[in-house]
């Protein structure tokens, strides 16, 4: 992990970020600025290495961005892991996330079916005639002044789907800086009563992208199951801050 993001993140113990456990599944409340998997060549720390050391046989079942929180899937064996690879491919899996975006939207039921293609290094686009079919369900669920707090169904799991969809949309998550999405700082918000020192720099309010992975229901061996994790620190403080001074 980056210094700079050491100095952003305390690291938790897998434990601690335990949902729920049983005999055949792990569900975590992932924290942002951990990748989910193994880098090619990598030796930082993952979700699926502390899992491993929790549980030998863990899986992971799908994957968030490394600064996506939320909801996250463990298979403690090879046929949970594998009946769970069916549910995400039959879009079985129904995926909630919330996410802050920038400018006032009113998405009641959006549709965004496009086509996303990847390019590699973690670099996609979307393309109608050369793109895999790409699908995400957007409803407004809180408004702001200058922001507003997105409900996002994907129902397709292209990489960076949430993201690139919503940015075609003119509303890019706030610090998504690779689909121009700008941070929130409290000086933007909070027009009164805010000072910097001369020779001090103003930090954003949430230093990632505002994205996080809510909730999650899907049918296992006959049984429903439904999750959901809170927000992390960050992105609860974004929104006390938008609620006092950008309502």
């Amino acid at each position: 992990m980056a210094q700079q993001e050491k100095n952003l993140f305390k690291f938790p113990k897998f434990n601690e970020l335990i949902i729920h456990e049983d005999d055949n599944l792990i569900v975590i409340n992932k924290p942002p600025f951990v990748a989910s998997l193994d880098a090619r060549g990598g030796d930082e720390v993952n979700i699926l290495r502390l899992a491993k050391n929790y549980f030998p046989d863990a899986q992971v079942c799908h994957r968030l961005d490394k600064d996506t929180s939320g909801v996250l899937l463990i298979a403690k064996n090879p046929e949970t892991y594998r009946l769970m690879s069916i549910e995400f491919e039959k879009r079985r899996v129904d995926k909630t996330y919330h996410a802050i975006i920038g400018g006032t939207h009113v998405f009641e039921n959006l549709v965004v079916d496009l086509p996303i293609l990847n390019q590699g290094n973690k670099n996609v686009t979307i393309d109608r005639y050369n793109g895999k079919p790409a699908e995400t369900i957007f409803n407004s669920i809180k408004y702001f002044k200058q922001y507003t707090l997105v409900e996002c169904k994907p129902i397709t799991g292209r990489m960076h789907q949430i993201r690139i969809h919503l940015a075609t949309q003119h509303a890019a998550i706030v610090g998504d800086a690779m689909y121009r999405g700008k941070p929130v700082y409290l000086s933007q918000i909070k027009k009164r009563g805010f000072t910097l020192s001369k020779d001090q720099e103003e930090l954003p309010i949430m230093k990632r992208f505002a994205l996080h992975s809510k909730a999650v229901k899907f049918t296992l061996n006959g049984k429903e199951y439904a999750f959901e994790a809170d927000y992390p620190k960050d992105f609860a403080t974004l929104l006390k801050q938008l609620e006092k001074f950008d309502s």
